[in-house]
């Protein structure tokens, strides 16, 4: 959690703790910690009643739901056949994507090139068609 803020920021956030709550500021946090403990307790106590109703053992991260399907509901065969027509489509978008982001690299290429002055040559090795002239911008009136 810590890990965003540098030396500074916490500094500041201390003494802003410090100005708001003066001399009550140990008492805070105190009943702060005291807070988080009793919700770790609490979380246990009801992992711990959850895993004696369902007769398994359940961790504090089973509790969201797809992990909870996935290890009590599923067998390792219905997992995977959900799985598999997923995999199938998600690895041919896999595929057209890598090929439309190949194809954007040459169009940034070619636009690079002609920027510097220079024109790609195409596989025959002559020189390209010109682009075309560019198209008129709508107007209303027309």
């Amino acid at each position: 959690m810590l890990d965003n803020l540098n030396w500074w920021e916490i500094g500041a956030l201390l003494l802003l703790a410090l100005l708001i709550f003066g001399d009550r500021l140990p008492t805070v946090i105190s009943d702060g910690l005291r807070m988080v403990r009793n919700l770790r307790a609490m979380a246990r106590n009801a992992t711990g009643d959850l895993s004696r109703e369902l007769g398994t053992d359940i961790q504090l991260e089973d509790l969201h739901p797809k992990a909870f399907i996935r290890k009590h509901l599923l067998t390792e065969e219905d997992e995977q056949a959900i799985r598999k027509p997923l995999q199938s489509m998600y690895d041919n978008i896999r595929t057209d994507v890598s090929g439309v982001h190949d194809d954007l690299k040459d169009v940034a290429r070619a636009a690079d090139l002609r920027a510097n002055g220079t024109r790609p040559a195409t596989a025959t090795g002559s020189a390209p068609t010109p682009a075309p002239a560019p198209r008129p911008s709508y107007d209303d009136a027309t």
